[in-house]
């Protein structure tokens, strides 16, 4: 897993520009600890950092290819693809020669031989740029799902692209500017695909390619979710799903550094753990490593709210017992997420502040100290939207909604009247961004868009909607945090669920097999039931914990006090300053509660951003 920055402009020779080439790639030089390379020449510079996981000594990049001893295409990538074997082999019959044993030189070689078509052959996830030095071009290529992101930024004679943007902030040309639209996917849980928070910066779409040549550029796409008919029975359906998870999990494990699955008791990173370590010892190789993360005291002293019925720990526990697994725990203490540091890391690790609060904090120290353990982890990431498993998919109000399911649900929660993370914020500000009539035509750009199956019965319609919804507009939010969170330390996620060719054959599958036995996730807990202990198997969706300590409310309610009596803190005009001095004054316990708590955590993120960044805000 690496970092990718690149420049190409046609108007200009680039060869004097290394410093700022050099400025872009170190912007990211958390992604890849392990080397840093730069590639100039005309009008063209290509940046790497790398975090070595496969052929450690030769995968370096920028990796150029020669033909008759003249370079003809260099590549940055960051990824990794599971079929590079399987690629391999079919490119040296086709008369290609390697010189390595890297997937990044199958990549490369996958280009030379298939151009800008080469993803559709690529199996993983994976962002990376292609300068085509016979061609004076440059290719940009996203995996199909999305897991790698790939941001650019078009000049007036070419373009720059970037994993992350403050590789493409580090360059003079870029301003940090946010406009209305901007803000708007600052405080949205839905998505616009391609849109970013900075003004004139995009995403490049999953599952598609962007050429950018002297003409301009050219985005085409190579992949898309389509509905398809879906013929087998139950026991087919969920023997499928079995042996294509797996499938996946198994080529998942390659790496030449040491691997890890991060369990947390439920059932998905208890599927990922038992089928891992199934087919390690399949292989000949020791039990698989689990890492558990958790709060001191937390399940102790847990109490059950809205979205936790139980603490994890006891069931990780219990499921590393049971597969054998050599197992880690790793406690977090409320200081850990007190330290101002460590939450400020998390927002510059996203580069903007979300409304996740401690819940990203928790994560990125939990992802920071598994990196001492591993350098590689598979996650149980996403099998909620592959299978359905949220709880608001299986409430009919909510599915009835005429939004999405996941914002009609705020309304439920006691603080969120302004809507999730928004309390403290001034009204007058919240009008001019009208997240009402965003995600009304976020929502019906997706019903719009929806693929669907000929004949297929009114539940399956709407069902089909509310899956592409997930896939499409809250996944992306999901694939993003997870990564950045993950590669603010070097740490490599993998997430098998994420596997296309499973995510096209579950969202095909009709409603009434996803729910047949009643429940959320019934194909998943099917497919596996002879693997992991029946407490796990029929455990409630539980999402990653948070804190219940009121020590880490006292402390946030001080830093926004500080904030509010520093009349050079530049979120003070976008603040309601009754509500938050309410706030810090507030000692009925209300304020503990997460929903609650989180519009502080935003606030406080807000401040941070607009000083970190110098935000440009252009409303």
């Amino acid at each position: 897993m690496c970092g990718i920055a690149g420049w190409v402009d046609f108007g200009r020779d680039l060869t004097g520009e290394r410093p700022t080439l050099d400025a872009m790639t170190n912007a990211l030089a958390s992604r890849g600890p392990d080397a840093r390379g730069l590639w100039l020449a005309g009008h063209a510079g290509l940046g790497h950092t790398r975090n070595s996981v496969i052929d450690l000594a030769g995968g370096i990049q920028p990796m150029v290819a020669e033909q008759d001893g003249k370079p003809i295409a260099v590549l940055s990538y960051s990824g990794e693809v599971y079929n590079f074997r399987e690629l391999r082999t079919e490119l040296e019959g086709a008369g290609h020669r390697f010189r390595t044993r890297s997937d990044t030189e199958v990549v490369l070689r996958s280009y030379l031989e298939w151009g800008a078509d080469c993803g559709s052959h690529l199996e993983g996830m994976f962002a990376f740029g292609v300068w085509d030095i016979r061609r004076q071009e440059l290719v940009l290529v996203r995996d199909r799902m999305g897991i790698k992101p790939l941001f650019y930024t078009r000049l007036p004679t070419g373009v720059l692209f970037g994993s992350e943007p403050k590789a493409l902030l580090a360059h003079p040309a870029v301003r940090p500017a946010v406009d209305a639209d901007g803000l708007r996917e600052v405080f949205s849980t839905a998505k616009v695909p391609g849109r970013t928070v900075f003004r004139d910066m995009h995403q490049l779409l999953p599952g598609h390619t962007l050429t950018v040549n002297a003409d301009g550029l050219t985005q085409r796409e190579y992949w898309t979710l389509r509905a398809r008919p879906h013929t087998d029975d139950l026991d087919t359906t969920v023997a499928k799903i079995r042996s294509m998870l797996a499938e996946i999990v198994t080529r998942e494990l390659v790496a030449d550094v040491p691997l890890c699955t991060t369990l947390s008791g439920g059932i998905d990173s208890s599927t990922v753990t038992a089928l891992a370590q199934q087919a390690r010892l399949a292989m000949g190789d020791g039990p698989v490593r689990t890492i558990t993360a958790n709060f001191v005291g937390y399940a102790e002293n847990f109490r059950p709210d809205d979205q936790r019925d139980t603490p994890d720990a006891p069931y990780a526990a219990e499921l590393a017992r049971h597969v054998g697994a050599d197992h880690t725990d790793i406690v977090l203490g409320s200081a850990d997420l007190i330290d101002p540091a460590a939450r400020h890391a998390a927002m510059v690790a996203q580069d903007m502040p979300t409304m996740l609060g401690d819940m990203d904090t928790s994560l990125y120290l939990m992802l920071r100290a598994t990196r001492e353990h591993s350098t590689v982890a598979l996650t149980g990431e996403t099998a909620d939207e592959i299978f359905c498993g949220f709880k608001w998919l299986h409430d009919p109000e909510l599915v009835a909604a005429e939004t999405f399911p996941w914002v009609a649900s705020e309304k439920r929660h006691r603080g969120c009247r302004k809507g999730h993370g928004r309390e403290l914020f001034d009204r007058g500000f919240l009008d001019k961004l009208d997240m009402t009539r965003y995600y009304a035509d976020n929502y019906q750009q997706t019903l719009a868009q929806t693929p669907h199956q000929d004949g297929e019965s009114v539940v399956d319609h709407r069902m089909r909607e509310l899956s592409y919804c997930h896939l499409t507009r809250w996944l992306p939010m999901l694939l993003d945090r997870g990564d950045r969170l993950a590669m603010a330390s070097g740490l490599e996620t993998r997430v098998p669920f994420c596997d296309h060719r499973l995510v096209e054959y579950v969202y095909n599958t009709p409603w009434a097999l996803k729910t047949f036995d009643g429940r959320e996730k019934s194909l998943l807990r099917a497919a596996v039931r002879d693997l992991v202990p029946k407490s796990v198997l029929d455990r409630p969706k539980s999402p990653y914990p948070v804190t219940q300590d009121p020590a880490y409310t006292h402390a946030l309610h001080r830093e926004l006090a500080a904030v509010l009596a520093d009349p050079q803190s530049p979120v003070l005009p976008f603040l309601d300053i009754e509500a938050a001095q309410q706030t810090v004054k507030d000692t009925s316990g209300v304020t503990h509660e997460w929903h609650t708590r989180s519009s502080t955590e935003m606030a406080l993120q807000f401040n941070a951003w607009l000083k970190h960044y110098h935000v440009e805000i252009a409303l």
